[in-house]
């Protein structure tokens, strides 16, 4: 019971944790945030697909309380995420390409045709991970209501969709963008932390 309990987890962790982004390699201090900027970065932000980053996911619910390091690989056709720590057998992949998604653990391998599928296979229900790859820009998924609240430069600070709250805590200079760098995703009793402490572009023509 404890090792299903296990994958549970780690499979709800990673399906929070499959988001898009972007990248960087050191954060710029918040004082540095001005009027304007995130409307000047609306268009490049919507375009990001490629990236490495690093990091840590928190998960809790009534019963646990428990976190992982993250490692985040993610290229328009193929995503590794890999998580490392406390929660999980040690170490555990969710890697998707082609339309397959497989996660693999210490106590086996589980495959399906999409991330919502293979959380519906391991949990018996799935979230809204298309949404979630807006939201980790600080961006609404598009197409269905939501209410945005912002801080006195114009960045997000609170963000209702789907029945999550979702709180904007901190920044980071990405080159030129700002992007989030501490999230908190609330449904109902799950609190679902995630910070980014590296950001790391995928290797352009020039590298």
């Amino acid at each position: 019971m404890q090792r299903r309990h296990s994958i549970r987890l780690t499979c709800l962790a990673m399906g929070l944790l499959l988001l898009a982004g972007c990248a960087s390699r050191t954060p710029a201090p918040d004082t540095q945030r001005a009027v304007g900027q995130w409307e000047a970065q609306q268009e490049r932000l919507a375009e990001l697909q490629d990236w490495e980053l690093k990091g840590k996911a928190g998960l809790r619910t009534p019963q646990d309380s428990t976190s992982a390091n993250l490692d985040w690989l993610q290229t328009p056709y193929y995503f590794r995420i890999l998580l490392s720590g406390p929660f999980g057998s040690g170490r555990s992949v969710l890697e998707g390409r082609e339309g397959r998604v497989s996660l693999t653990t210490g106590e086996g391998r589980a495959e399906a045709e999409s991330p919502q599928a293979l959380m519906q296979q391991e949990l018996g229900w799935s979230l809204p991970v298309s949404a979630l790859t807006d939201w980790i820009r600080g961006l609404p998924a598009s197409d269905r209501p939501h209410q945005l609240e912002k801080d006195e430069l114009g960045f997000p600070a609170h963000l209702e969709q789907d029945g999550w709250e979702i709180d904007y805590r901190d920044w980071s200079r990405v080159g030129e963008l700002w992007l989030p760098r501490r999230m908190k995703l609330t449904y109902d009793d799950l609190v679902v932390t995630l910070v980014v402490t590296r950001w790391q572009p995928e290797p352009d023509e020039d590298a």
